[in-house]
């Protein structure tokens, strides 16, 4: 090989490295997961105890790719697709689906905000769910039958949806799910809100509203993924012609101790006639006891009201939670809740089957770990 052919090749190949490096930098995938499992006792389930093998106690199993492109002037090009799993049986969450928990993709820039489109999480759930108890206790601190969705009972398909850039700590949000057929006002929906974080002080209000929720399987809010069958006041909540939710909340910290109150509403119009209304009320208070142990303690008082007929219900959270590393950490939570007489029984969301009584009892371990 010549001198001259000698050069040319190490400049070729030069170059590609030096552009395959310019490449990775404006350009990244990465994968990420967490799997969440442990063991709970429940005192009464339809009038046994039971011990239970529990998948996704603290965070939904899950994996997932996030993406972003460098196209250049400050504006991104994103993806997300992110699937929920069963970490008992390995078996596909949120109705089968490979990606159920988000799959979406968008464009983004610091002046303007991110616009994305798929399969994403609504204003009161980004907003309202990092208020709520469950952010950092088991799913079962939820408000029950997760009748406010700020838990993700569902997700919306078929999702426009804006999220501004941050002015002086506020932020807004707005989303639209089609609902994919030729009747345009069945089984879509649209959400809005504000978010504020500065300093101790983080505070939000959103607001939801489904048409027809659950009415066909391609729509906005698929029938496969919406409420469970379980009654209230004898009204099934999945058979809902419309359902409607708010709220606002706010948290303020102080050295190692959080301070969280939280309001939501919900309120399902029913097939039946009339309408099952929810109002869930909840004040927490989270400590770092160390850098490496959380304690956290809250209460809920909810109201359900049908007609004329009202009840409540009184549950109250507690557990801690202690890092063995910054990916791994083990937890212990315990719940209790009392339903009031004309409620009939007590169950705390995502056990296996309501109490045989007005009180339940609620107590898990586990262990989570986030690559």
């Amino acid at each position: 090989m010549s001198n001259k052919l000698r050069i040319a090749v190490a400049a070729g190949i030069g170059m590609g490295f030096a552009f395959a490096q310019a490449a990775h930098a404006q350009s990244t995938v990465t994968l990420y997961g967490v799997v969440d499992a442990g063991v709970t006792y429940t005192n009464n389930q339809q009038g046994h105890a039971a011990w239970q093998f529990t998948s996704g106690n603290e965070s939904g199993p899950r994996f997932g790719l996030i993406g972003s492109e460098d196209l250049g002037g400050g504006l991104k090009a994103n993806f997300r697709l992110e699937n929920g799993f069963n970490v008992a049986t390995g078996a596909l969450g949120q109705g089968g689906r490979m990606f159920g928990r988000q799959a979406w993709v968008g464009l983004s820039g610091q002046s303007w905000g991110a616009l994305t489109l798929g399969r994403q999480y609504n204003a009161t759930q980004d907003i309202l769910g990092n208020l709520q108890m469950s952010s950092y206790l088991a799913s079962y601190a939820t408000h029950p039958f997760d009748n406010d969705d700020i838990d993700n009972t569902f997700r919306t398909n078929n999702a426009v949806k804006y999220v501004s850039p941050t002015f002086g700590g506020l932020q807004a949000e707005a989303e639209y799910g089609f609902s994919n057929s030729t009747n345009f006002a069945t089984n879509n929906t649209w959400s809005v809100g504000l978010n504020y974080a500065n300093g101790p002080i983080a505070a939000g209000a959103a607001y939801a509203r489904m048409n027809h929720p659950a009415s066909s399987s391609d729509g906005a809010v698929a029938s496969n993924n919406y409420y469970s069958s379980s009654p209230v006041f004898g009204a099934n909540l999945a058979n809902a012609t419309r359902q409607q939710i708010w709220g606002a909340g706010g948290a303020y910290t102080y050295g190692p101790a959080t301070l969280t109150l939280l309001y939501t509403g919900t309120s399902f119009d029913m097939a039946a006639g009339g309408a099952v209304r929810f109002n869930n009320y909840e004040g927490s208070l989270r400590y770092m006891v160390t850098p490496a142990l959380m304690a956290m303690a809250g209460y809920t008082y909810t109201q359900v009201t049908q007609g004329s007929d009202d009840g409540h219900y009184n549950q109250v959270s507690a557990g801690v939670q202690y890092l063995l590393s910054k990916r791994t950490d083990v937890y212990l939570n315990g719940f209790y809740q009392k339903a009031s007489s004309s409620i009939g029984s007590a169950f705390i969301d995502g056990l296996n089957g309501p109490s045989s009584t007005t009180s339940q009892v609620a107590v898990v371990a586990g262990i989570r770990q986030k690559f």
